[in-house]
């Protein structure tokens, strides 16, 4: 027993003090990792990596390289100025031919028809016929088959379809194309549709902000003020809405607001108006709906900070001398500042990705950017031009946030 008691201790002498203590910090520090794994792994899986794999999206499509490899490579030395040589033709009629074996000329005619419309069906006729050619020449029995092979648009298309990356979603989301000569260019006016959603959904998130802002400070100034037995009941109030989903909040607005609603009749029996008012389906509607949703969101961090703020500072200022108004506005008011900041900026981002409630109760002109991302998502089957618009979303995000990090100052707000 003392032998083994003087192995042990003759053991511990001959490692460095030094040396256990980084011994043991890497203990510790890999039982804070194993704690934090999991939360690292779902944020990773269900957060960073959809946007990395979006962000991948808005800028690779490598269809036209996948399935027409011939003809990509023959008009790799393509000047694009004129229509391409016979080989370029041979290689379309083998590549259409394979296609049309394989099946896959939906997929060509579907890509080729995000950028030239009303093309997919064409490449499809095109290939059918094609996979009965037994020879040339090919140039000019391909433009026989279908005009559409004589245009030099269509060949500059697929030049850049040779390349798997490409700018034509991101262009497309601003409202630019590339042309014939694959320089880019705006969009027609009947096709600019983008820009407008883009600032229709800044506009609305602006004045969804500011709404729950007016309407969320004096209740949140009342709520810090009143006594616990008055304002606790009231605050039960604010927050009751969370229990219900979002889209029963904005189905009951469309009760609401619609022309025989509670409002409307409200209004008429009251003689303000003679006629039903159009509320709803409008931009009045959306805000309106809007507004209600977020209004907790807004004024809970303003409530937050109110509480922190001693009755004793206004008291002070009063007993020297300032009146009531100039005592909230000087004395007040300035240290509220970092609670408004926090719940505005928490609404405008909310706000940006709002799609449920402006669907249902806006019009075809109040959609939002999530509209269109939905619509090429579940319907277009158009990923890259969702993950595009989801990627200048994204950006203008990033930007916003920057920029009210440089005027405000990120590390100033304060959640209570």
């Amino acid at each position: 027993m003392v032998t083994m008691a003087a192995q042990i201790a003759g053991r511990f002498d001959s490692v460095p003090l030094r040396a256990q203590l980084q011994r043991v910090e890497r203990r510790r520090k890999l039982k804070a990792f194993t704690l934090v794994l999991p939360l690292l792994l779902f944020i990773l899986i269900a957060f960073a990596f959809p946007i990395t794999r979006m962000m991948f999206n808005a800028v690779h499509d490598d269809t036209l390289l996948a399935l027409m490899p011939r003809t990509m490579a023959a008009l790799s030395g393509w000047d694009g100025k004129d229509l391409p040589d016979e080989n370029a033709y041979a290689a379309l009629a083998e590549d259409l031919k394979q296609a049309w074996a394989q099946r896959t000329t939906g997929a060509i005619g579907q890509r080729m028809n995000y950028q030239l419309s009303g093309v997919g069906s064409e490449v499809t006729s095109s290939a059918r016929k094609a996979s009965t050619l037994s020879g040339g020449p090919y140039k000019a029995t391909m433009i026989e088959i279908n005009p559409i092979w004589g245009q030099r648009d269509i060949w500059s298309l697929l030049k850049r379809g040779s390349s798997a990356y490409t700018a034509y979603y991101l262009l497309r989301s601003i409202d630019y194309q590339y042309d014939s000569d694959s320089k880019i260019v705006a969009s027609p006016p009947d096709q600019s549709i983008f820009r407008d959603a883009f600032l229709r959904t800044l506009g609305i998130s602006v004045g969804v902000t500011v709404a729950t802002l007016l309407l969320g400070f004096p209740v949140a100034y009342l709520l810090a003020t009143l006594p616990p037995r008055i304002s606790n009941p009231l605050m039960i109030m604010v927050v009751l809405p969370f229990w219900t989903s979002v889209l029963v909040r904005t189905t009951a607005w469309v009760v609401l607001l619609q022309q025989h609603g509670l409002v409307n009749d409200a209004l008429i029996a009251l003689h303000i108006i003679s006629q039903p008012a159009e509320l709803i389906f409008n931009r009045l509607g959306t805000v309106v709906a809007m507004t209600h949703i977020q209004l907790p969101f807004t004024l809970l961090p303003i409530y937050s900070v109110m509480k922190t703020i001693s009755p004793s500072h206004v008291r002070a200022a009063r007993s020297l001398g300032a009146g009531p108004f100039y005592a909230f506005w000087k004395v007040y008011f300035p240290q509220t500042l970092s609670g408004i900041a926090a719940g505005c900026l928490l609404t405008f981002i909310l706000c940006l990705g709002y799609y449920i409630t402006p669907a249902l109760v806006g019009g075809p002109s109040d959609q939002m950017i999530a509209y269109f991302i939905a619509y090429y998502t579940n319907e277009q089957l158009n990923w890259g031009m969702a993950s595009a618009l989801g990627f200048i979303l994204l950006i203008a995000t990033l930007v916003l946030y920057y920029v009210f990090n440089k005027l405000v100052g990120v590390d100033r707000i304060k959640m209570g």
